[in-house]
């Protein structure tokens, strides 16, 4: 088989730039151990109910941290708990969610909140409310027949 001169030289870049991707990918993965954000943090999605803070979920005032408030969600079927909460405006927010069942999201409409929930792991983000609304929930993972049911709403006022 004849094979012009340019071929092989694509073929032959082709070839390496793919071994030095995966090269990078293995030593980052395997030697260096970097693994996704989700991965930090872990919790039994058995006893998620009996952990905290996903015992009590909702909105609480915390003290000598870098938010003022951490708003705790858990994902469960079709099902966001607490459905409705009330965010003070101006307020530094960390979001804490995971879920006890399936893979589901959690992205809040018109914000850059949008986490994947994935049982064992807990999810967080922190975030300052800067405009008064309600900000809807929603679940952007497919996780059943009752998908297009599952929301909760945030409610940012003065």
């Amino acid at each position: 088989m004849h094979m012009h001169k340019l071929e092989k030289i694509w073929l032959i870049f082709g070839l390496a730039a793919l071994i030095v991707f995966l090269s990078t990918i293995g030593v980052s993965a395997f030697y260096l151990g970097n693994k996704p954000p989700s991965c930090l943090t872990t919790v039994d999605p058995e006893k998620v109910d009996q952990t905290a803070p996903f015992n009590k979920p909702g909105l609480h005032k915390v003290e000598g941290k870098d938010w003022d408030y951490e708003l705790v969600f858990v994902a469960q079927a079709f099902a966001y708990t607490p459905t409705q909460v009330t965010v003070p405006l101006g307020a530094k927010v960390k979001v804490i969610a995971t879920t006890k069942d399936v893979v589901h999201g959690l992205e809040v409409a018109g914000t850059n909140i949008n986490m994947m929930l994935e049982p064992g792991y807990v999810s967080e983000y922190t975030t300052t409310f800067d405009k008064e609304g309600e900000y809807l929930i929603v679940c952007n993972e497919y996780c059943g027949t009752g998908h297009h049911l599952m929301s909760s709403k945030i409610e940012v006022k003065k």
